[in-house]
């Protein structure tokens, strides 16, 4: 079957009669069955996704075109979807079966679209290259030694293992673009409040976004605009109207905005310091401009995420007892031993870190000295971030500090760990939108991702300057 790139050629080709819905579904399945050591799966909706190609070549023939007729897309295992498991690849929630559907979901399948199977992902979304999952590492579809990084690492592999055309992840601290830029693909979080929560697992509830990963800037585009906008049954979702995201079109010259910090290249894999430099002087050679502002607030980052982050980690947690739902230890004989134990089996070493890193930041006598003061540091970096952004287009970073890395390789340090998030944390805690677009790779043909950080509800504007990297990829 032909690769298609964007979703655009595989609706053509249907239009064409060259291709149909089941033909893509069945060569979808062949190929999860023939790389089942990629494990980005944890459910197969064979028999589900067949009958809804046959629906949508039914519909097709009669002429009645959805905006995703065609799509072929994979869910991360913490977006709920009617009748089907989920449980964040926690043991915690083994078993358990969501009795409605998120938002997202609602809105895909309104829209036409095809759901494959869920995605494996780091435990809770707490992790940057899916080592965390209760049910197996995910490979990196490029490199199987290789990370395909997190938490959305198994939406990442199974769209560039070509399982499925796109997937959705979700986007705490980078989960979205990191293995993006790991794996090959654009990611893109959309603004805090763009994009509805409702249905999702909670990690980090002022921090958790939905969003797509996909091969191209164009997908990214229209899979927005079908699950962005207001949301009743979510208070943090925006009520503001979603403009027509494509067509995408770079025909104006943009003002890019660097930050000096990130230009000394400390920490940087030289191969990706010298491609995102040279990306730079092709970018003021075609008009362009590109103009450095310092930043001495880089450093602040990653703890100001990580105490704000752990701490909503905590409290969203507190819920999973074992007494309602989800895994009851069998060594229960009194209430607080059903939540002693069921946590302690049921959660994984991560989730258990960030969960007492998060109740030691809200305790008693350190709450204004962690809690506060990360919320204080975050206004200041959210203020120093606009202030940028009032005088250019977006900000120009690399997605992460390398390529993917090896597995095992960073396991024993989680400070080490917790700093590949390093560039992606700021869209975070400023809930600015931001994608990562693959542009250079390393000697081994590995993949670097570069990454713009762009205005509030400006996705339109962020993904007209991304299709522009895109293009010189």
């Amino acid at each position: 079957m032909t690769s298609y790139q964007t979703l655009s050629q595989i609706q053509h080709a249907l239009r064409a009669g060259q291709l149909s819905c089941r033909q893509l579904v069945t060569e979808y399945l062949a190929r999860i069955a023939a790389r089942p050591e990629i494990n980005a799966f944890l459910e197969v909706f064979e028999e589900e996704a067949l009958a809804a190609a046959d629906k949508t070549d039914a519909r097709i023939a009669a002429g009645d075109w959805e905006k995703l007729s065609g799509l072929v897309i994979g869910i991360k295992d913490n977006i709920a979807y009617q009748g089907h498991r989920f449980g964040a690849s926690s043991r915690i929630l083994e078993g358990f079966e969501s009795v409605y559907s998120s938002t997202v979901v609602t809105r895909l399948l309104a829209a036409g679209a095809i759901i494959i199977g869920r995605l494996n992902c780091d435990e809770f979304a707490m992790g940057s290259s899916n080592e965390n999952s209760a049910y197996g590492n995910v490979l990196n579809p490029l490199d199987t030694s290789r990370v395909p990084g997190g938490s959305s690492g198994g939406s990442a592999a199974a769209v560039a293992a070509g399982f499925c055309h796109a997937a959705l992840g979700t986007d705490t601290g980078g989960s979205i673009r990191q293995p993006a830029s790991y794996c090959g693909l654009v990611g893109l979080k959309p603004t805090y409040g763009r994009v509805s929560r409702h249905g999702i697992i909670a990690f980090g509830s002022s921090f958790d976004q939905v969003g797509p990963l996909t091969h191209s800037v164009e997908d990214s585009a229209v899979i927005l605009e079908v699950i962005a906008g207001a949301d009743k049954y979510d208070s943090t979702c925006v009520d503001r109207e979603v403009s027509a995201m494509v067509p995408l079109e770079t025909r104006k010259k943009y003002r890019f905005a660097l930050l000096k910090e990130v230009l000394s290249g400390e920490g940087l894999d030289p191969a990706l310091f010298k491609a995102f430099n040279a990306r730079i002087e092709k970018l003021r050679a075609d008009g362009h401009e590109v103009i450095e502002h310092s930043f001495p607030y880089l450093p602040y980052t990653i703890p100001a995420y990580y105490i704000l982050a752990t701490a909503e980690a905590s409290s969203n947690l507190s819920r999973y007892t074992g007494v309602l739902y989800g895994k009851r230890s069998a060594s229960v004989t009194d209430l607080e031993s059903a939540y002693k134990h069921s946590r302690t089996e049921g959660f994984g070493p991560e989730v258990k870190r960030r969960i007492m890193l998060g109740t030691f930041v809200l305790s008693e006598g350190y709450y204004d000295a962690y809690y506060g003061r990360g919320q204080k540091v975050r206004r200041i970096l959210r203020d120093k971030t606009q202030e940028i952004l009032d005088s250019c287009d977006a900000i120009l970073l690399p997605t992460t500090t390398s390529v993917a890395f090896k597995f095992g390789e960073k396991t024993d340090d989680p400070i080490q760990m917790y700093l590949e998030d390093i560039f992606t944390v700021l869209a975070n805690l400023t809930g600015m939108p931001a994608v990562s677009v693959p542009f250079a790779k390393n000697s081994d043909g590995l993949p670097f991702g570069i990454q713009l950080l762009g205005k509030i509800f400006d996705e339109k504007n962020l993904l007209d300057m991304a299709t522009l990297f895109e293009a010189k990829a």
